[in-house]
């Protein structure tokens, strides 16, 4: 398996959310509430879409569909889990050989003020803001944590 912590393709995006720790761990591990947010805006994921295994060598699986109608499998496998403070996971389609998808790590820090800052790292795609793919794809999809949040 490729050293991914080497990898110069990588991006970041930092949130602070309004709710606790184990909130948004909820958030990324119930697939219920995932079904609610893992997307960007204009798109749905519908819930029975969304397959949620939370274990090292585990894996989720859940599908987008964009107002065009057209869908965008997703697929990944858990490589550590530590409840309720970090995931890492692959992400891709179904069918990618895992040991080449890129790799997201969430960190979750509870703040004093009951706020929860959540890092959140993508390793193996640039992303930026403004980019209109992944990177902005990803900020949405917070934003919407953060309205469902509300």
């Amino acid at each position: 398996m490729p050293d991914r912590t080497t990898q110069e393709k990588q991006f970041t995006i930092i949130r602070v959310f309004d709710a606790p720790r184990e909130t948004i761990w909820h958030a990324w591990t119930d697939p219920d509430e995932a079904s609610r947010w893992w997307h960007p805006r204009e798109v749905v994921t519908p819930r029975e879409s969304v397959r949620i295994d939370l274990r090292v060598g585990g894996s989720y699986e859940y599908r987008m569909i964009a107002p065009d109608n057209s869908e965008y499998p997703t697929y990944g496998e858990y490589l550590e889990v530590v409840e309720p403070e970090r995931l890492k996971f692959t992400w891709g389609n179904p069918g990618d050989l895992q040991a080449e998808a890129p790799v997201i790590t969430v960190t979750l820090v509870q703040l004093a003020d009951g706020k929860t800052e959540m890092t959140f790292l993508l390793e193996g795609i640039d992303g930026q803001p403004g980019d209109d793919n992944v990177y902005d794809g990803w900020d949405q999809a917070f934003a919407i944590l953060v309205e469902q949040l509300a």
